[in-house]
């Protein structure tokens, strides 16, 4: 099926991306009035707006990674997708726009923009694009022991 490629403006490309620059304190302020360097994405973004799709191809974006989680952005054009697989974590898929079915199980699910839909751990998942669509998918990871 599709596969996944750098994002322009992404730090994968090598070009600035606006939203994900660190804050950079005044270096000619005093010590005490300089304020801590702000976490990527801590202001407010479009997340539809931080991807997009390529012909013919998946797209991700890593957006955090975390021992105990990460959360990727993808744009899929349409009629890409990703073959039956499993994870050994929950994963939750925001549709921020477009249509893709996700089929969990067996089941198929048709979720819209605005929709999100749970990926239960352990359980056979695919996905395939409807028309051309972005999402947000969390992973999240519970300490083992």
């Amino acid at each position: 099926m599709g596969q996944v490629g750098s994002v322009p403006g992404s730090r994968e490309s090598g070009r600035p991306n606006p939203g994900f620059e660190s804050y950079q304190p005044n270096p000619t302020s005093s010590h005490m009035a300089q304020k801590p360097s702000v976490p990527p994405l801590s202001t407010a973004q479009n997340l539809a707006q931080m991807i997009q799709a390529q012909e013919g191809s998946v797209v991700s974006r890593e957006v955090l990674k975390k021992k105990t989680g990460t959360v990727t952005l993808f744009a899929f054009a349409e009629g890409q997708g990703l073959s039956e697989h499993s994870t050994p974590h929950d994963a939750l898929v925001q549709v921020l726009d477009g249509t893709v079915e996700i089929t969990i199980g067996g089941a198929p699910h048709r979720v819209d923009g605005g929709e999100a839909l749970l990926l239960p751990a352990n359980i056979p998942h695919s996905l395939s694009a409807v028309t051309a669509f972005k999402m947000l998918l969390i992973m999240i990871r519970e300490p083992v022991g």
